[in-house]
């Protein structure tokens, strides 16, 4: 089964090429009901802790050391991520194509 947004209770799935991890935002978001074509309002902001290299969580696109902040700010659009200047990772700025979810995120 394959999707671009998982409807989970009180919560959305999605999977961002920036970060290349899932994403989850609560339904607290305007969403226009469209899994394949997506707008969701205002816009997403994840952050969290960049872990070192030698870690399985480390996010080699975000630009930052171990230990520092990272951020993936962007507007999703019609299917489409927008990424914020403000993102740590090295799609800042630019409009990417939303994926479908890895089966183990779309099938939990």
């Amino acid at each position: 089964m394959s999707a671009k947004v998982r409807v989970q209770g009180d919560s959305f799935w999605l999977w961002c090429p920036a970060c290349d991890d899932a994403h989850r935002i609560s339904n607290a978001w305007g969403w226009n009901g469209d899994t394949e074509r997506p707008t969701f309002t205002p816009s997403i902001r994840v952050g969290g802790v960049q872990w070192a290299e030698s870690e399985s969580f480390h996010k080699p696109s975000h630009k930052v050391g171990a230990g520092e902040q990272i951020v993936c700010h962007s507007f999703l659009t019609d299917g489409v991520w927008n990424y914020l200047g403000d993102c740590t990772h090295d799609k800042a700025g630019q409009s990417v194509p939303m994926v479908e979810l890895p089966d183990w995120v779309a099938e939990q």
